[in-house]
């Protein structure tokens, strides 16, 4: 493939991959040593909640860091910003595993939050670089529905890496596949961005464009949505272990008991806008998935009020949600990326920004919040839900006055 040609079909499949796989940092990043809470906290004498703020300080990092990703690759290429963030990310990870206190692995775990949000920024301006309409829709929702498989196999690998060889071999595999990913990029990833439509870093002209793109009211709309019904979904990803262990009474090599089903509905979700693509416009898909998401969220309210959570119908019905969740994430996110076509890179940015702040607040915040009565987190799933529900109407409401094409 050169620069700025149109790929393949054969070319098409093994990007989606590559591109899938650098997706996968963030959620191998926070899923995999969550089974290791626990013991994390005994070996650096540090309190639970300590322990849960490594993962806050990952987040937060990774969400602002998000803010230059796109913005980079816009400047200097997407691929050079690619190669040094797996650099940065390996070394991050390899520190991690020798770390002796647990201020050094916030420090550590906030460096590779810095570089760990390349890969899904870029990777969403690379796709929209290449294509167009239905069928950018369909290969964002076959990297979706490959990068879903990341929290499936994570905390499985995380709980044997960890009944095998301690928690301290997590990080060690973390580096590993940063190293691999670095190796297979800097064989295979396109440079797709010529060097006329790259923009400036200059200063004045970088907030200027910061400025137009971050106050678009279509766009901070949009942003919220996503951040918002992802929310939903990632407060029982965060507090998974209280989840897993304390309300469901399994073990700590048990945690796909909720990280399958719950990204087998990812997987389906953007399965599911992969087959609409072209049949239904994306405002149209985003509306079918709203049915989808309200359903899950209200079925779980009901079951947690009537009932202690148990198998299966306490992990299907978290399905249920991230079935709709997965199915209207592509669809909202290609809307945005249509906003500024020679911004693309910082417009992924800021909505990764402000989708990963949510997910931060939720792990921060209302996860230790709630986490340990499960209707209190039915609750939440179902206040995050109908602020992103909001947030989609208001986009609505502000693109019926501006007279946008529905798409």
């Amino acid at each position: 493939m050169t620069t700025g040609t149109h790929p393949t079909p054969h070319h098409t499949r093994w990007l989606q991959y590559l591109l899938a796989a650098l997706a996968t940092l963030g959620p191998f990043s926070i899923d995999t040593y969550m089974p290791s809470f626990p013991a994390m906290g005994v070996a650096l004498a540090a309190t639970p909640l300590q322990v849960q703020q490594t993962l806050t300080s990952y987040l937060i990092a990774f969400a602002v860091m998000m803010l230059f990703h796109g913005a980079l690759s816009d400047a200097f290429g997407r691929r050079p910003v690619v190669l040094v963030s797996l650099v940065v990310y390996t070394g991050a990870s390899l520190a991690c595993a020798y770390t002796t206190d647990i201020t050094t692995l916030l420090v550590l775990r906030a460096l590779q939050g810095v570089a760990a949000g390349a890969g899904l920024v870029i990777g969403r301006a690379i796709i929209r670089d290449l294509y167009a309409g239905a069928e950018a829709q369909r290969l964002m929702s076959r990297v979706t529905m490959i990068f879903g498989i990341a929290p499936v196999i994570a905390p499985i690998i995380g709980g044997w890496l960890h009944t095998w060889f301690g928690w301290r071999a997590i990080f060690i595999f973390l580096a590993l596949f940063g190293a691999l990913l670095f190796v297979f990029c800097a064989r295979y990833l396109p440079e797709t961005l010529p060097h006329a439509a790259r923009e400036s870093f200059h200063p004045k002209p970088l907030f200027a464009s910061y400025r137009k793109v971050g106050t678009h009211p279509e766009f901070q709309w949009l942003s919220l949505a996503v951040a918002l019904n992802f929310a939903g979904f990632f407060l029982y990803i965060a507090a998974a272990p209280v989840f897993i262990i304390e309300h469901l009474h399994l073990g700590e090599h048990q945690f796909g008991w909720l990280f399958i089903p719950a990204v087998s509905g990812i997987v389906l979700g953007a399965y599911l806008s992969g087959r609409m693509a072209g049949r239904c416009s994306l405002r149209a898909t985003v509306r079918y998935a709203y049915f989808a998401l309200f359903a899950g969220a209200i079925l779980n309210l009901v079951y947690n009020f009537v009932t202690p959570p148990a198998l299966p119908w306490a992990v299907l019905l978290v399905a249920l949600y991230s079935t709709g969740m997965s199915l209207a994430m592509p669809s909202i996110s290609l809307l945005n990326l249509e906003l500024y076509p020679r911004n693309r890179g910082m417009v992924s940015s800021l909505q990764g920004f402000v989708h990963t702040l949510g997910s931060a607040l939720a792990a921060g915040v209302l996860a230790p919040l709630l986490a340990h009565t499960p209707l209190y987190l039915a609750l939440g799933m179902l206040g995050c839900l109908i602020g992103g529900w909001l947030a989609w109407l208001g986009y609505l409401k502000v693109s019926q006055n501006t007279g946008v094409n529905p798409m």
